[in-house]
């Protein structure tokens, strides 16, 4: 009885070891109050599906691993991390690992340029050739006939209006671009063949702005370099490279302590190894890029800053961002935005353009796609929902209605062939088993 006593008690330490060690992490990783899911509406038991169905994808050998994060309310519930930061070395994946967050970069920039837009530099419809004059006097390249006789598959024609600020900030200003258009052969040629080690942000829009445009601005949506655009006006009106900006204007002041464009190297025992899919082994993951110090997010010369994808992240630094515009612009006393900008930023700005690369039911804000119906859209969520993904398997999304939060990060390239991203929101809003009704969706009415 004494000895059984006794392992009872020595289990008990352990659990509660166990747990305070867990909120412990979660708080030091997160800097955001941590507590039990039942407190904020969520189901514990629910939300350990979450873990299942992420390890599956690992004992199937489709991910290395895998980072996931839900909070609501302010505080974080779920934290867990599964699989390899670097499987060739088997390296646990931990909370605390630093991924390429690629495109979820452009949220960040957006919200940067909004920062300027608040102290009176621009409105959303001037046009962007009042700081970047290399935009004057624009071209769209439309199909030539047989008639024309130009030996090139288009023609130009001078476009309808310029570009404006909202434009670059919804994906509307019909920049040639690696996906669809006539131009994409030139758009390879003169923009991304064309770089050269030195090439600043700036070189690179430059020679954006000497191609012409697929369509008419505000005529289309189409995914593509705008944000870069975004973050050389940032550079532009603020005098400042788009690294100090966000280092001084956004991360030190939310305590983003491990979001760099170019991670030193004294932390890549956290960097996580990216993988591609191997066709001929049933789409299993093989390396791509190892994570040491020839990563281009590492080494030298530091000075092309890609406010379209260039930033690495933590799951903790991106949730306390998000968490601030959450909050409506501020985060434990530091404010970045106001709340009305916030709403602006994330309505549906483009009316009713078919968002083509997330698919019928969403919209698109000033940097993050918006669900406008969730029928539509055909995944539990809200509408008002805002958010975005990155290349490498990245994803995020903002719930304003159930004010909850959710990011999953892994690193593979392509990911198509996998559902992960989506999975993860369904295993995360499953659990919400509170009878709180939604509330209205005042801020996020469509912006025509």
């Amino acid at each position: 009885m004494r000895q059984l006593l006794v392992l009872l008690l020595i289990a008990t330490m352990l659990c509660s070891s166990t747990i305070k060690d867990t909120r412990s992490l979660a708080q030091s990783a997160a800097g955001l109050p941590v507590g039990k899911p039942e407190e904020v509406g969520l189901s514990g038991e629910r939300l350990g599906r979450i873990r299942t169905a992420m390890q599956r994808y690992v004992d199937k050998g489709m991910v290395p691993g895998v980072v996931t994060m839900v909070a609501r309310r302010g505080k974080v519930v779920h934290l867990e991390a599964v699989g390899y930061r670097d499987a060739e070395s088997k390296t646990p994946m931990t909370t605390d690992t630093i991924f390429r967050i690629a495109s979820m970069t452009k949220p960040i920039a957006s919200v940067a340029l909004m920062m300027l837009y608040e102290e009176g530099h621009f409105l959303l419809n001037d046009p962007i050739a009042k700081f970047l004059p290399e935009f004057s006097n624009l071209k769209v390249a439309v199909p030539a006939s047989g008639e024309d006789r130009l030996g090139t598959p288009y023609k130009l024609i001078p476009a309808a209006r310029p570009i404006t600020f909202k434009h670059v900030l919804t994906h509307t200003a019909g920049f040639a671009n690696t996906y669809r258009g006539i131009t994409q052969p030139e758009f390879a040629k003169t923009f991304q063949q064309g770089r050269k080690p030195n090439d600043t942000i700036g070189d690179a829009v430059k020679r954006l702005a000497t191609l012409p445009l697929n369509f008419h601005p505000g005529d289309a949506w189409e995914y593509g370099n705008a944000t870069d655009v975004v973050g050389r006006l940032v550079e532009v009106i603020s005098g400042q490279t788009l690294d100090e900006f966000l280092q001084k204007r956004i991360f030190a002041p939310l305590k983003m302590t491990d979001t760099h464009f170019y991670l030193p190297p004294t932390k890549l025992n956290r960097f996580a190894a990216v993988y591609q899919p191997d066709e001929k082994n049933g789409n299993k993951i093989k390396l791509l890029e190892a994570p040491t110090a020839e990563s281009r997010y590492v080494k030298e010369p530091h000075v092309y800053f890609s406010g379209a994808g260039g930033l690495v992240s933590t799951v903790a630094d991106y949730v306390r961002f998000h968490q601030m515009m959450l909050n409506g612009g501020e985060l434990d006393g530091a404010r970045i935005l106001g709340r009305k900008t916030v709403e602006l930023m994330t309505a549906n700005a483009i009316g009713d353009l078919p968002v083509w690369l997330s698919g019928p039911g969403y919209g698109f804000g000033l940097g993050y796609s918006v669900i406008k119906d969730i029928g539509q859209a055909a995944i539990s969520g809200s509408v008002g929902q805002y958010g975005w993904g990155g290349a490498f398997c990245t994803y995020f999304w903002v719930d304003p209605q159930e004010e909850m939060i959710g990011i999953m990060m892994t690193q593979v390239i392509p990911y198509t062939h996998i559902n992960i991203r989506q999975e993860f929101q369904v295993l995360a809003n499953q659990a919400i088993v509170d009878g709180a009704k939604p509330k209205a969706a005042t801020n996020h009415i469509t912006a025509r």
